[in-house]
């Protein structure tokens, strides 16, 4: 413990893993202080958190708040760059990136490459950035601790045993609001239909990935990334109380699970402390009263963005990348009433066959890839239904 808060820098501080992170920052002030905030867009949320938080500065990374008149008087930066910028800042030891999709690559790049603490809940950056972000890891000397309650899980199951002594890594799936819902059903999925998720309270674009399994998919191409274990050794079940958040069979036939109440309070907090644990005001997991725990196969069939993330990671190269931008695509194109539930499947998987893998030499790779999926991605809603 050391005598002054450590200054955390907050990137995506508008969103739900964002308020999150304040409400737990703000629980513990002699441990941590937000030294900056960021948003993509929404000038009058960051304006209002910034009087609340009083940060040293705060970035809008699109657009200017001319058309209205920020009530915050500190210091306010503009543009993209200026956000990556902030994830290296000296100001902070920890970044917390909560920004969504591919936007967060080049913070998480940033933050790394500064040997910075980055607590990440960008899950597309690591997806898409592969491994870039791993060998910034590597030469920036800094700290990656997963915000993902599946990935915190195996964090602190593992508590730094070498993989070999790993046989299976589990990640545990809530199943989304459509989990019993028969095949023949989904046609008639809406948007808010998707945005009704039985356990936990996200975003609204991984709250549709939820609901496809898009995000078990992402997540999985996350483990194998973070933790070095093959993707035959990654396995994903339904476990609709969120109770389990993942578990670590061993090699000597032993398996750890973490569990907790389906909240992301917990693993931000174990994100920005860790190793120590911080006192915390959440309720406890229970044997008898959130028993029995119950686990259900994946309906891969049904779900088939599940398997299309997955054979995307193995495929390497830039098709993670494609994966990732043609799913943004069309869940935003979903989410705006422009292509059905099943459609989205249908875009990913086009997008996918037409575009080859290709090697990643250079961030540059990565974005190329990423420009072009989204096009195509565009396109091709517009011919699906």
């Amino acid at each position: 413990m050391t005598d002054r808060p450590a200054g955390v820098t907050l990137l995506g501080a508008t969103g739900s893993i964002g308020r999150s992170t304040l409400r737990v920052v703000a629980r513990h002030p002699d441990r941590f202080r937000i030294v900056a905030l960021t948003a993509a867009r929404r000038a009058e949320s960051l304006d209002e958190l910034a009087r609340d938080v009083e940060p040293d500065f705060v970035v809008l990374a699109h657009g200017r708040p001319e058309e209205f008149d920020p009530e915050w008087t500190g210091e306010w930066r503009y543009g993209s760059d200026e956000l990556a910028a902030a994830a290296a800042g000296v100001e902070a030891g920890i970044v917390v990136n909560a920004l969504v999709g591919f936007a967060g690559l080049k913070s998480t790049l940033s933050a790394l490459q500064s040997g910075r603490r980055l607590a990440l809940a960008n899950k597309e950056s690591l997806v898409a950035g592969g491994e870039l972000v791993l060998e910034a890891w590597r030469s920036g000397g800094g700290e990656l601790v997963p915000v993902d309650s599946e990935h915190s899980a195996i964090h602190q199951c593992l508590v730094g045993r070498p993989t070999e002594e790993v046989s299976k890594l589990v990640l545990t799936a809530s199943g989304g609001p459509f989990r019993s819902l028969p095949a023949d059903q989904f046609q008639f999925i809406r948007p808010e239909d998707a945005l009704a998720h039985p356990t936990w309270s996200m975003g609204d674009k991984i709250t549709v990935d939820s609901a496809t399994l898009a995000n078990k998919a992402l997540e999985v191409i996350e483990a194998h990334l973070l933790f070095g274990v093959p993707y035959d050794r990654i396995d994903v079940v339904v476990h609709p109380p969120s109770i389990v958040h993942s578990f670590v069979e061993f090699r000597d036939g032993s398996t750890i699970a973490q569990m907790g109440h389906p909240s992301m309070e917990i693993p931000i907090l174990y994100a920005l402390a860790a190793p120590e644990r911080l006192p915390n005001e959440f309720r406890s997991f229970d044997p008898i009263a959130d028993g029995p725990l119950e686990f259900e196969p994946v309906r891969e069939v049904e779900f088939p963005m599940f398997g299309l993330g997955v054979a995307a990671g193995r495929a390497g190269g830039t098709q993670p990348a494609v994966y990732n931008a043609a799913n943004e695509v069309a869940v935003r194109a979903f989410l705006d009433h422009e292509l059905s539930f099943g459609g989205i499947a249908a875009v990913v998987e086009t997008v996918l066959t037409e575009m080859d893998p290709r090697p990643v030499g250079s961030l540059a790779d990565v974005e190329a890839a990423d420009l072009e999926a989204r096009a195509r991605a565009r396109e091709t809603a517009r011919c699906v239904s």
